[in-house]
């Protein structure tokens, strides 16, 4: 095959799982080559180091212009700008791409629209890996942006209040058209891939399209078992945001029994505001807290090593790459039964679901800490368990036959009709 790669994508999972897949695919003799928008982080991971890799020329959001008044006015906002933005990438992208006699465009998710224009504009078949869609668009988060907020005061009438609902009424405007775009994308596409089940439940109750479910894998030739010892911390990975719910895991380490294990939290990115607000909870609890941001490979597969276990608690983790990390290193996890967490790991096998509750969590801990033989069988299980089901080779097994399907499929089609079938 011959594959078309478009992403616009920051560090983080997602982009791992990208590199895994391009370099699983030219490792198959596949010939791949990548196109991305400015706007995302080629630096991490870069597809660059394993094939050809093309980044559009940045077009700045509204030419450079703060937004402002002029925006408003014009009922162009935020969200409007960045669809405009990232459709006229794609646009160029596609022009390129037309031009390689490629057989199939593999994208991914976009950076603020999910899913992008991409699928409008190439002349190939079209499949989308969407590791999740714009969530705050249809989740509370805490709150739900389409619901309307109460009003300031009794007097809606006054120019302040009137200047607020104006805005908010435009805002939401724009929210509607993004959602639009999003769903007319979709239809655009030849499959749309998804990383777990349920995730193929969230993306039929967004866009009403029935996905397929193409599980991820792990590099089990990178995330492997050393022999060395534990030491007293537990672990967590993912960016340092509301999100990732890293408050959850400080709360239950509070109630954990002494001598109470530190927390080592390995974030890919950081909002230095939640970062300042989770420190200082933990100081209020007595929690030792110790985050690190964007290290090594080599270093996060020590501490993973070294720790006694993971502890994972997003809040609808579409999928959750970390515990298959964890448990390639012979790591078991304890993770909240929430998302497409709940089909990686199985409870007493590789670790512990729990409810969303700090003493649960906080129990599970208290668990495999007094019973270290039971938490190595489970590490040992989990290790198992990602070398049979879980590998890149396995992920690359499933996304090479799904990508071959919808070639075939085309080709099929094309026959048919210039036979007038």
């Amino acid at each position: 095959m011959k594959v078309a790669v478009w992403y616009n994508l920051p560090s983080g999972g997602a982009k791992r799982a990208l590199n895994d897949h391009v370099r699983g695919l030219v490792a198959r003799g596949h010939s791949v080559e990548a196109w991305c928008p400015p706007t995302a982080d080629p630096t991490y991971l870069p597809l660059s180091e394993v094939v050809p890799e093309h980044v559009v020329p940045a077009t700045p959001l509204n030419g450079g212009a703060r937004y402002g008044w002029s925006n408003l006015l014009a009922l162009r906002t935020y969200n409007l700008l960045k669809v405009r933005e990232i459709d006229e990438y794609a646009r160029q992208c596609a022009a390129e791409i037309n031009r390689g006699d490629f057989d199939v465009l593999f994208a991914n998710t976009s950076l603020e629209t999910a899913i992008s224009s991409i699928g409008r504009y190439v002349n190939i078949p079209r499949v989308l890996y969407l590791q999740e869609p714009s969530r705050w668009l249809y989740e509370a988060q805490p709150e739900l942006i389409w619901a309307r907020r109460p009003a300031a005061g009794r007097h809606w009438w006054t120019p302040t209040a009137l200047n607020s609902s104006l805005r908010e009424a435009i805002k939401v405007y724009g929210y509607r058209v993004q959602a639009r775009e999003e769903w007319l994308n979709a239809r655009t596409l030849d499959l749309i891939l998804v990383n777990s089940y349920f995730s193929r439940e969230t993306v039929l109750r967004t866009y009403g399209v029935d996905a397929k479910v193409c599980y991820l894998g792990v590099d089990t030739q990178k995330f492997v078992q050393r022999d060395v010892p534990k030491e007293n911390y537990v672990v967590g990975v993912g960016a340092i945001a509301p999100r990732k719910n890293v408050r959850l895991v400080i709360e239950a380490l509070a109630h954990v029994s002494a001598p109470r294990p530190r927390l080592v939290w390995i974030g890919d990115v950081v909002r230095q505001e939640h970062l300042a607000e989770l420190k200082q909870l933990a100081h209020a609890t007595g929690v030792d807290f110790a985050p690190l941001v964007r290290i090594a490979d080599d270093e996060l597969i020590e501490l993973l090593n070294r720790a006694l276990m993971m502890v994972y608690t997003p809040r609808l983790e579409p999928f959750g790459y970390a515990p298959l990390e964890a448990n390639a290193c012979g790591l078991p996890v304890v993770a909240t039964a929430e998302g497409g967490v709940r089909e990686t790991i199985r409870d007493g096998v590789n670790g512990l679901l729990v409810e969303h509750d700090p003493q649960a969590v906080a129990a599970a801990i208290d668990y495999l800490r007094a019973h270290p033989a039971e938490a190595a069988r489970m590490g040992r299980e989990g290790a198992r368990l990602v070398a049979k089901h879980w590998s890149v080779a396995a992920a690359t097994d499933r996304l090479e036959q799904h990508l071959i399907a919808v070639i075939n499929t085309a080709q099929r089609r094309q026959h048919n009709q210039l036979n007038g079938e």
